[in-house]
């Protein structure tokens, strides 16, 4: 099993579009989540996370130039209860409302498809963490840029393992109609590093000119006790 360096993988890579990365922390006593955002339009960039009761959503950093909001404005984390939803888009809602009607991740997302975006088709990336750290990501995506076919992918970790992680995200290549993420989520390394020092790392290495927005979170498994860090290009 190929175990990666994140810092290596982003490094590499100057626009995988939006990433989760989902793991346990090299002591064993903490679960870690990242999640990113990047954009190439403007209407991409003029985005901010900002913390909301239950986690946080996206906003316009300047009101007078956002364009459609449908695509870009969402809450991409929201808690039920112990259970951390993180996605890349408003699937958050739908996992955290069936959550609390006592349905699974899964048949959430089974009422869910790729993004409406001509001709890209974002997939959409979801991942959900269990008060015991275990955890699922999932990658709905059309049929090779064929919207006539929506596929759907659930890879579920029920035993995670100390100093590892699994990264998804939604670009495979920084093309012009950038194709989707292709096979399972990588695997990556994950240290003892706090919140704020994970998201420093993880910002240092996302491409200066495309990254736009990081969240990073720690949950102490045997408190439930959450750090958290929010890093946004526009300030």
């Amino acid at each position: 099993m190929e175990i990666n360096t994140l810092n290596t993988l982003l490094e590499g890579h100057s626009y995988p579009g939006r990433g989760i990365v989902i793991g346990r922390s090299a002591d064993n006593k903490r679960a870690v989540i990242a999640y990113f955002i990047m954009g190439r339009s403007e209407n991409s960039r003029n985005r901010v996370f900002e913390t909301t009761e239950d986690g946080i959503r996206t906003r316009a950093f300047d009101e007078s130039k956002m364009g459609d909001p449908s695509l870009v404005i969402y809450h991409p984390v929201r808690r039920v209860g112990g259970v951390t939803v993180v996605t890349n888009g408003d699937q958050t809602d739908t996992i955290a409302d069936a959550l609390k009607q006592g349905k699974s991740y899964i048949e959430a997302l089974r009422t869910r498809c790729f993004e409406p975006d001509p001709p890209i088709y974002t997939p959409r990336v979801s991942g959900v963490v269990e008060k015991d750290g275990s955890y699922c990501l999932s990658i709905l995506k059309s049929l090779d840029g064929d919207p006539s076919c929506n596929k759907r992918f659930f890879f579920e970790y029920d035993a995670p393992k100390a100093g590892m992680g699994h990264f998804i995200h939604t670009y495979n290549e920084n093309l012009p109609t950038p194709p989707s993420f292709e096979g399972e989520p990588r695997t990556v390394a994950i240290g003892n590093e706090s919140a704020d020092e994970l998201a420093a790392s993880v910002w240092n290495s996302l491409n200066q000119d495309n990254k736009v927005s990081l969240y990073v979170c720690t949950i102490d498994l045997a408190t439930g006790e959450r750090q958290q860090a929010i890093i946004n290009k526009n300030k």
